[in-house]
């Protein structure tokens, strides 16, 4: 079964924006894994205007699923990574002014310096995903680079998924299709829902993980997060 992994920046976002700490992260993390999740997903940015460095280290012994770690692999992030130890660390571009994460790696112009960090990342028995989108090129190229999964940035799946499922979701099968012959493990995250999450899983059941905070969050001020919860992973059963 595809695990779900629970993005919980949204809840630092509310606290950041009165101060405090309330919302509590922690307890939100506590939360979720109670209700069902199969993960935690934190992605601090150097501004830290969500997640901040502190959380990322306090949350760490309260983690008792999976704790996967999203950033920009600057000096920093990769510092935090390495004494956090996390099971996952998935390297995404993010400009450092980014609302939130709006592309995938060029491989191919990276792959030279996304190997070596993934090797510092090994090393430490850290499993490392790259954020990419469907272009084969960046697939092949983030398999040479020695990842042991991809992360498919599905904005576009997403976008599309109203006017034309099948259409939206064909790049999405394919690419998949390729990094399992490349032997690479496929997760996958951004803009996923209650209404586009099972079409995504039916087409590719063999995803290992999705990450998704912003939607999942906002249900749950309607729904309630242990009700969200079930209801996301009812949308991953086989």
């Amino acid at each position: 079964m595809t695990r779900l992994s629970v993005n919980i920046n949204k809840i630092a976002t509310i606290r950041n924006a009165r101060g405090g700490n309330i919302p509590n992260v922690i307890n939100a993390a506590i939360n979720c894994q109670l209700f069902g999740a199969d993960g935690i997903t934190v992605h601090p940015r150097p501004d830290e205007r969500h997640i901040r460095y502190r959380d990322v280290i306090e949350l760490r012994p309260v983690i008792k699923t999976e704790f996967n770690i999203e950033g920009n692999p600057t000096d920093s992030f990769i510092n935090l990574v390495l004494s956090v130890r996390p099971e996952q660390v998935t390297l995404v571009p993010d400009k450092h002014d980014a609302i939130t994460s709006n592309e995938g790696w060029d491989t191919l112009k990276n792959r030279s310096f996304l190997s070596n960090i993934i090797k510092i990342f090994r090393k430490e028995g850290i499993r490392t995903s790259l954020f990419v989108d469907t272009d084969p090129v960046n697939i092949e190229n983030a398999a040479l680079a020695g990842t042991d999964r991809i992360e498919l940035y599905t904005e576009p799946y997403a976008s599309g998924f109203s006017a034309n499922a099948a259409e939206a979701v064909r790049p999405f099968v394919q690419a998949a299709e390729l990094a399992r012959e490349l032997g690479l493990e496929i997760n996958a995250g951004h803009d996923l829902n209650l209404d586009n999450l099972n079409y995504l899983h039916r087409n590719i059941p063999w995803l290992k993980e999705v990450s998704i905070g912003h939607a999942l969050i906002s249900d749950a001020l309607y729904l309630g997060l242990e009700n969200t919860i079930q209801m996301y992973k009812k949308q991953l059963e086989d």
